[in-house]
């Protein structure tokens, strides 16, 4: 830390010395008018007479390296296209200009003019004519970015991350790249997108705990959403019969390598549909979007390859603890079967567990991680759907299903209940179980069972995690990787 203070301390005193010089070491603007990676492009294999023949180009970056040979420099400058080399001599930008150079450190930001030339190594370069500090960095950029053992800090100073390590940079393109396809599919497809509130006043459309806030002019509580649900659904009531939304949700709950208390999701319902048709949606959905983002069907997560050619198998939630979780059908039918599996395979369960959830927590104690190519999952315990509708031929099981990929959900999707009987009757037991202490189930919403009494046509739905969806696609290994600024622990002060 005291040499960090140090080079502080030095750069402290170079903009001392710029003030006095008259010299803004911040000004306001720099007239742009080329990027780094435009003109590598452009010029990779231009020759003497063509580079001579090029026009004025004008720049601005953070300098990444320094070499000074007397009357004459050369440096690296960055911006967000790429990088070039520059090439300052006194006698060409004067010996102000070269003075303010020679001020110049690691880090800070340099606006230079000139015209393109190639080194003798073969380099492409500006000679610099004109030259303009932007902005003078105090801190020092780390010499071994790449050598940290502690990711926190990465996470912590994303800033520098990005600075320091180019493929972070271009992380967080490719999941630019995948929202943009993702909006371009379903605006091709009809859909219209659409924003509803991230304060709510009753938390609604997913089982999780909310975060609560409180509207001081109202004097109101305010719950930030745990999902879209409920508002796009009131879309559909009115008419909207194709939405999507690409959202920001917050649940209050631990972090994880796949969870992180905010966290991005699309979110799309469409009329006249069920959840056998969104299944067939999503088969067109993510093998579009993984060719775009990566160029072929196929990826490579974490030393597994995952190919996204549809068709993708089907299997129930039973069928899958039997073939892939070492149950028996005759253990997966009841719940004292499912206790006693859990039991002796050494599965923590709750006396307060039913059929439904046990079987659920058995699959994902036992299934999930071996569901490496895209798998639909089917047939969830109806008692752990209260928003989607049963199936017909037998009510215990939802219209539903779950999407895998590598071992992650990636998706949840069900075919929506629309009779506001039965959805009454549902959040009825739900506030039962709020009341009982469950934390995580529904509560009323009186204004939402008045708009499926207007009528909400046969609609299915979909929730896709786009931070899970892009850590597949960048092979990541941690959802803190792929969001920009990830919820931490408070940072411990210097002695703690």
């Amino acid at each position: 830390m005291d040499e960090a203070n140090a080079f502080i301390r030095e750069r402290l005193k170079k903009l001392e010395e710029l003030s006095r010089d008259g010299i803004d070491p911040y000004p306001s603007t720099f007239p742009v008018t080329h990027l780094a990676g435009d003109l590598t492009g452009r010029y990779a294999t231009a020759d003497e007479a063509a580079l001579a023949a090029a026009e004025p180009v004008t720049l601005g970056g953070r300098v990444l390296s320094l070499r000074e040979h007397g009357k004459a420099s050369f440096a690296h400058v960055k911006d967000q296209t790429g990088k070039i080399q520059i090439y300052v001599r006194q006698d060409g930008v004067g010996e102000s200009a070269y003075h303010l150079f020679r001020r110049v450190d690691v880090g800070d930001f340099l606006g230079v003019q000139g015209r393109l030339f190639r080194t003798k190594t073969g380099e492409l370069t500006i000679q610099v004519e004109h030259l303009t500090l932007l902005a003078k960095s105090l801190r020092p950029l780390p010499d071994k970015w790449h050598g940290l053992s502690d990711v926190e800090v990465r996470y912590r100073q994303r800033y520098v991350d990005l600075i320091a390590n180019p493929p972070v940079a271009e992380l967080f393109r490719r999941r630019a790249h995948v929202i943009a396809e993702i909006r371009r599919f379903f605006d091709g497809r009809g859909f219209l997108e659409v924003e509803t509130p991230m304060m709510h006043p009753i938390p609604g459309g997913a089982a999780a705990r909310p975060f609560v806030t409180h509207h001081n002019a109202l004097d109101l509580s305010l719950y930030l959403r745990i999902a879209p649900e409920l508002h796009l659904k009131r879309c559909v009531v009115g008419g909207l019969e194709r939405v999507y939304e690409i959202n920001r949700n917050f649940r209050n709950e631990g972090l994880s390598t796949q969870h992180n208390p905010e966290f991005t999701m699309l979110e799309f319902y469409q009329a006249y549909a069920d959840y056998q048709d969104l299944m067939a949606l999503t088969e067109k959905l993510l093998p579009q979007v993984v060719r775009a983002v990566c160029g072929s069907d196929t990826i490579t997560y974490q030393g597994r390859q995952v190919s996204f050619a549809a068709p993708w198998p089907r299997l129930s939630l039973e069928e899958a603890l039997v073939k892939l979780g070492g149950l028996s059908s005759q253990e997966v039918q009841s719940e004292d079967g499912l206790r006693a599996a859990a039991e002796g395979r050494g599965i923590p369960v709750k006396p307060t567990w039913g059929w439904g959830k046990l079987l659920v927590e058995l699959f994902e104690a036992r299934v999930e991680e071996q569901l490496v190519q895209p798998t639909f999952v089917t047939d969830f315990p109806a008692e752990l759907s209260p928003l989607a509708k049963a199936r017909r031929d037998d009510p215990r099981y939802a219209q539903r299903f779950e999407l895998y990929v590598a071992g992650l959900e990636v998706a949840n999707a069900y075919t929506e209940l629309n009779d506001p009987r039965e959805q009454r009757r549902r959040l009825e037991a739900q506030a039962k179980a709020r009341a009982a202490g469950d934390e995580e189930a529904h509560c009323m919403d009186e204004d939402f069972l008045r708009a499926l009494e207007y009528g909400l046509p046969p609609t299915a739905g979909e929730g896709i995690g786009i931070d899970r969806l892009v850590m597949l696609l960048t092979d990541s290994p941690s959802i803190r990787d792929v969001i920009l600024f990830p919820l931490l622990r408070p940072e411990a002060a210097e002695g703690d």
